[in-house]
């Protein structure tokens, strides 16, 4: 099987690449070549875990994601930030989101609270 540790981007990459070909096969499971992208997959989790870095949203980033997955609009975000003038504002990052703001997007759209209490990213 010789499969061996992720030390390197490019064994990262190669193990990546690997993973894909098999994944085209569709390999069953308890076969050697299901085994092997069990393990590799195996590998890659652990190598992300120590590699890289996953970072929170940007507060305005994941209100603009739930409005696009819930299919919500201007106008359904009123009553919960404001008239639409201040949900723009919010959402052009020239308004920042208060207190009574984030309880609300936390409550109503399901929002981590830690997500929208982070620092907002300027542009």
């Amino acid at each position: 099987m010789n499969i061996r540790p992720i030390h390197t981007e490019a064994d990262y990459k190669a193990t990546l690449k690997e993973i894909s070909a098999l994944m085209d096969t569709d390999p069953d499971l308890g076969t050697p070549e299901g085994d092997r992208l069990d393990i590799l997959a195996t590998l890659v989790q652990a190598y992300e875990a120590k590699h890289i870095a996953i970072t929170a949203p940007d507060p305005v980033e994941a209100i603009k994601f739930r409005m696009e997955q819930s299919g919500l609009s201007i106008k359904d975000l009123e009553q919960i930030i404001g008239k639409s003038n201040r949900v723009y504002e919010v959402l052009n990052r020239k308004r920042p989101l208060t207190l009574a703001m984030i309880r609300r997007l936390h409550q109503s759209l399901g929002i981590s609270a830690d997500v929208l209490i982070a620092q907002t990213v300027t542009g």
